[in-house]
């Protein structure tokens, strides 16, 4: 039970790292599953490109296909929409973190 609640509030917490990412540079899901690790997230892929897709289906990335070594990459980048988005997520979590830390 536990692990079903941790992994909910993960989820969000997942969610505004991948629009901090994606409003520093277009970010692809390996290298997301990757800066997720470091952060001592353990996700799948499964797991990740479901969420990217439903944040470009929310409009709150934009996806560019770019071939790489003759591979199709997918790129997200953040909107409009989604800074403003990460932008009220950043206050947010700021007043929570000041609070908790008390």
């Amino acid at each position: 039970m536990e692990d079903k609640v941790l992994r909910k509030l993960f989820l969000g917490f997942i969610h505004i790292h991948i629009l901090h990412h994606a409003k520093e540079h277009p970010i692809f899901g390996v290298w997301m599953l990757e800066e997720l690790k470091l952060h001592g997230y353990s996700i799948s892929s499964g797991t990740l490109y479901p969420i990217l897709h439903s944040m470009e289906s929310d409009g709150l990335l934009i996806r560019e296909d770019r071939n790489v070594e003759g591979k199709i990459r997918k790129y997200y980048s953040i909107t409009e929409k989604g800074d403003l988005v990460f932008s009220e997520a950043q206050k947010k979590a700021y007043e929570l973190f000041k609070e908790i830390k008390e």
